[in-house]
């Protein structure tokens, strides 16, 4: 099979020439994915030089057909050969796949471009450019501020020191969003083999287990019903109903250029609110991740003197010896801090590599990892997009977010090629649970 490339506008034409069948067919999928990666979205097919379309590729094109049509994308087959035509025709699939023709009395020029629908206006949006990336701004609503609470006592994981008494039940609503040491279930003694890394947001409640499974879970909020969490530390931000983030920035790495490393994206984010802290959801396209999660749970029932100092650290926590989850789409969320962190200093580390050392960035992140789906442009809803992740993708993994700056074995941070970010300014921040 041969496959040439022709951009249109917008628009990604592909000619191939060969055959689609249930062996080639893979290897069209995969070329169409590499160009939706790439941040292409409306693509056509040129089959007017393949001999043969089978079934299996058939149900390629409609899978890639309802992809891009899931994120406001666009998919047709451009021009194909009469055997082609033919199949689809047999398929009943001519009006889902086959691009409607041209009126003939439109100039040539105007007649070999993609139809155009007209969309509605958007929203009064600001586009920026910064450190490598081009950034775009939607305002929500611009007076939202969160308020921030440290959540128990963060130095007792370095001694595997939790007990019942340091175990709290909580609940996170639509307007939340939160990040720590925890687990999903009754109460403490129901989940003291489980306490692992999670994160919260849009209803949505994810961790993994230190149970030897090594398997993420997760739990949605059912109408009313929101999802219990058992957590022993962490950071919670909450902002107003039903608009929390005071605004949604896109972002995506300049084309041929490097991707977005996170403490640049988090620089950026700061200097576009002109803050001096941030609360952050994000969706993104990953181009891998680095750091750490627990493998087992830190209660006292389990602790070991010096759990987290060398050779034992390897028992107790599995670290990202390269970029993980390198084509994976990411549920970011965490806090961003320049200067002085206040009541946030024991749960947030240093982001290195800013562009200077005066805007040097600190903070704490999780991450869910799931399998890989294009994130959908233009201004989207918070909420809707974290439900299509759980219930459309896999999900494949949690972290605790790191950079690792070590001279020539490090590395580096996490860095992304895309996404959106919901972001509010922190107004208040809080401490629930006093330092040992």
């Amino acid at each position: 099979m041969q496959i040439t490339k022709q951009l249109r506008g917008e628009t990604v034409e592909l000619k191939v020439e060969g055959r689609v069948d249930g062996y080639w067919a893979d290897h069209l999928a995969a070329a169409v994915d590499q160009e939706i990666r790439q941040g292409s979205h409306h693509i056509q097919l040129d089959l007017s030089r393949v001999a043969f379309l089978s079934s299996a590729g058939i149900g390629t094109l409609v899978r890639l057909y309802k992809d891009l049509k899931s994120i406001q994308g666009s998919f047709a087959v451009s021009n194909c050969s009469r055997n082609v035509l033919k199949v689809i025709q047999l398929s009943k699939l001519e009006d889902v796949l086959v691009a409607k023709a041209m009126p003939e009395s439109l100039p040539p020029n105007e007649a070999s471009e993609s139809p155009k629908v007209e969309a509605p206006a958007p929203r009064a949006i600001r586009q920026i450019e910064s450190c490598g990336a081009i950034y775009e701004v939607y305002p929500l609503a611009p007076g939202s501020k969160l308020e921030c609470r440290r959540l128990g006592n963060a130095s007792l994981l370095e001694r595997c020191g939790f007990a019942k008494e340091h175990c709290r039940t909580l609940q996170f609503s639509d307007s939340t969003f939160a990040i720590g040491l925890g687990a999903l279930g009754e109460h403490f003694e129901d989940c003291q083999g489980r306490f692992g890394e999670f994160i919260a947001a849009g209803g949505a409640v994810a961790y993994l287990p230190t149970d030897g499974t090594n398997v993420p879970d997760f739990l949605l909020a059912g109408g009313a019903t929101l999802p219990e969490v058992q957590v022993c530390y962490g950071i919670a931000c909450h902002g107003a109903n039903p608009q929390p983030f005071s605004a949604l920035i896109r972002f995506e790495a300049k084309k041929n250029g490097e991707p977005v490393a996170l403490s640049l994206l988090l620089e950026s984010c700061l200097d576009l609110f002109n803050a001096q802290q941030i609360g952050i959801v994000m969706i993104a396209e990953s181009a891998g991740l680095i750091g750490a999660a627990l493998r087992r749970s830190p209660v006292v029932a389990a602790s070991e003197p010096n759990a987290f100092q060398f050779p034992r650290i390897r028992d107790w926590l599995s670290f990202t010896a390269e970029r993980a989850y390198t084509k994976s789409v990411v549920l970011l969320a965490g806090i961003a801090v320049r200067g002085s962190a206040g009541a946030l200093a024991p749960v947030i580390r240093p982001f290195p590599n800013a562009s200077s050392s005066e805007l040097a960035v600190a903070g704490h992140f999780h991450a869910a990892a799931f399998s890989y789906r294009p994130v959908q442009r233009g201004q989207i809803d918070l909420k809707a997009s974290i439900k299509t992740l759980f219930e459309g993708q896999a999900l494949e993994g949690i972290l605790h977010l790191l950079s690792d700056d070590r001279a020539l074995s490090g590395s580096g941070q996490s860095e992304l090629v895309r996404g959106a970010c919901w972001i509010a300014p922190i107004s208040n921040i809080t401490a629930e649970g006093a330092e040992a």
